[in-house]
């Protein structure tokens, strides 16, 4: 059956950015797979050939690295784990490179690390840099680079979903598809009986995050979770995510056909401006600013600024022009935006009306504390599961 909306979305998708998890990627043995690498080669060459422009968010350097040296294990060492996708990252690119050399198509590798995409110039850098490889008629493969990001330094994306995610959003690309080793999202677990694929989500809300069903360990660190959560990023910026089966060696060219397959995600029909997807998912938050329910809404339904009478807390050390996380009274932050206040500034006016500003301060800087043309909206759900 033709879904209307899933067809007028495809249509509209001149850009797709495509993530491929390490459950697609590698065998039961953890080791990279070959097959999987040159199928995925065939379908981006013919996506492409119509007409729209892939960038791959790609896993799967460990088990590229471990097939290369002879591991059967994967290291649990950092440092050794590291080195392993080091070696793999060559493979890795190799393998899509072969993919598609035959097909008169190139990769170029890029490989990121948090900070990257957290700073405005170098932001604008990769956008740029991953633009012209796409008019030079490049296929971009992604990766995080494995080999500098750790956790304990926090320049880790956490997983390659929410990579994707910034990516798309980067881009302002309409479509991301999220491949993985499920089908779509499932209205209950998927192991239970009578269970079927939701094909369309309208909106993310508190019982659709309820229903992932994460599965952890392996090589894989990404989930249902991560998913959703990388579908509210880019629906929110006001694109459309597909999740599906990477194991379908025809499930690219299905999805571009606009076949009913996998999940398709939707939110928001306006792109928000790229300017506000930086501050929304990219920028480095220095602080977070606690308001009340009243000026929750006056910012997410309202589209107003941030006043200081709707403040009750704030944590973090500040200056202006910092970017800082918007958040709701049982801490869920629902915004981010540009500060017009250093912190200690805003603690002595929090809760305070405008007027009153210039009798603690002595001047009145600003009317707003954040104003709406410096803000971005990122959860509108009124509770968010944990």
């Amino acid at each position: 059956m033709i879904d209307p909306i899933r067809q007028q979305i495809i249509s509209a998708a001149e850009l797709v950015v495509v993530k491929v998890g390490t459950r697609v990627l590698t065998g039961p043995d953890g080791l990279l797979d070959t097959a999987r690498i040159e199928s995925l080669g065939r379908q981006i060459d013919a996506i492409t050939a119509n007409g729209r422009r892939v960038v791959l968010v790609s896993s799967g350097a460990v088990g590229a690295g471990m097939g290369r040296i002879g591991l059967t294990r994967r290291p649990s060492e950092l440092a050794r784990l590291q080195a392993v996708a080091a070696i793999g990252q060559s493979c890795l690119i190799e393998a899509y490179e072969r993919a598609l050399r035959g097909r008169g198509r190139h990769v170029a590798q890029v490989l990121l690390v948090a900070d990257d995409l957290q700073d405005r110039a170098r932001y604008l850098n990769i956008r740029n840099t991953l633009l012209t490889l796409l008019d030079l008629g490049a296929v971009p493969v992604i990766n995080e680079n494995d080999t500098v990001s750790v956790e304990e330094l926090r320049t880790s994306f956490g997983d390659n979903d929410r990579l994707a995610a910034l990516v798309a959003t980067l881009l302002g690309a309409p479509l991301l598809v999220l491949l993985s080793d499920v089908e779509g999202l499932f209205d209950r677990h998927p192991s239970e009986a009578g269970a079927v694929i939701l094909q369309h989500v309208p909106r993310i809300d508190a019982s659709i995050a309820g229903l992932a069903q994460d599965r952890l360990g392996g090589l894989s660190k990404g989930g249902m979770a991560s998913k959703i959560a990388a579908a509210r990023m880019i629906t929110e910026a006001g694109g459309s995510c597909i999740v599906a089966s990477g194991r379908d060696d025809n499930v690219l060219e299905r999805i571009c056909r606009g076949d009913p397959i996998g999940t398709l995600f939707t939110g928001r029909t306006e792109t928000m401006p790229a300017w506000k997807r930086w501050l929304g998912w990219s920028a480095d938050a220095r602080g977070t600013v606690v308001v009340d329910a009243g000026a929750r809404d006056a910012v997410v339904t309202g589209g107003r600024s941030l006043l200081a009478a709707g403040i009750r807390s704030l944590e973090g050390d500040f200056t202006t022009g910092d970017v800082v996380a918007l958040a709701a009274a049982d801490g869920r932050v629902f915004a981010r935006g540009l500060v017009n206040y250093a912190a200690d500034d805003l603690r002595r006016i929090a809760g305070l009306r405008t007027e009153r500003i210039a009798e603690m301060l002595g001047s009145i800087p600003y009317e707003e504390v954040v104003h709406r043309d410096n803000l971005a909206v990122i959860n509108r759900d009124e509770a968010t599961t944990r």
